[in-house]
């Protein structure tokens, strides 16, 4: 996935270093304000379910294609990305999941405390780490796996140039569709949404976006 042809939008310097001044410094912060509830989440996790405190899910498409790891708490049973792909138990809820657009209304791998850390978009919390390795931004399009952009391309020819657009920055851990509400949408309105914030950022609309995504988090809508 690797090297994939990009469209790149054109930006100033400016805006790319002011960027990446208040990833960094949003990263520093989300790391100490969430600092105690990241110790309690820890050992929730720990006493509901056997497995590691961060999941263990393959790597996601970044900017210019590269794979990179995302860390994510887990909020699934162990194993529960090869569980869903290899048991034949799951093999009808594998097919509704590439037919959801790659999103499963009631999974049956998600943990109770699972329920709500995703609710609230608590699980999120460690992608500050990677914004501090520069891998994601604190504002972006959603960081996609790579089998899902390649099965949805398939599905959705008209969204290639979208996707092209989408993969020459670096994802975000927020962004314009979760704080719209709209995160049941499918894949190719999706990726449109995301090519339309690359086209249009700025950091005007990188704060809008920030101020939004408190009141998404809370409520639990646009939740991942």
């Amino acid at each position: 996935m690797s090297n994939m042809p990009v469209t790149e939008i054109e930006k100033s310097n400016y805006y790319l270093f002011a960027k990446r001044t208040m990833d960094v410094i949003s990263s520093i912060f989300l790391l100490i304000f969430f600092s105690p509830a990241i110790l309690i989440i820890a050992i929730a996790i720990k006493l509901d379910s056997k497995g590691p405190v961060l999941a263990d899910t393959p790597k996601r498409v970044g900017k210019d294609g590269k794979l990179f790891k995302m860390y994510k708490f887990r909020s699934m049973v162990e194993n529960a990305h090869e569980i869903l792909r290899e048991n034949p138990k799951y093999s009808n809820l594998y097919n509704a999941y590439k037919r959801g657009s790659y999103k499963l209304k009631d999974d049956p791998r998600i943990t109770r405390v699972g329920h709500f850390i995703r609710k609230h978009s608590l699980d999120e919390i460690p992608q500050a780490l990677n914004i501090l390795k520069g891998e994601m931004s604190l504002v972006g399009p959603r960081a996609y796996y790579p089998d899902e952009l390649r099965d949805q391309q398939k599905k959705y020819p008209h969204t290639i140039d979208s996707v092209k657009i989408v993969l020459s920055v670096k994802p975000g851990v927020t962004g314009f569709w979760q704080v719209s509400g709209r995160s049941e949408i499918n894949f190719d309105k999706r990726i449109e949404m995301d090519a339309s914030y690359v086209k249009k950022r700025s950091l005007l609309y990188d704060l809008w976006i920030i101020a939004k995504t408190p009141l998404a988090m809370v409520t639990g809508r646009g939740a991942l």
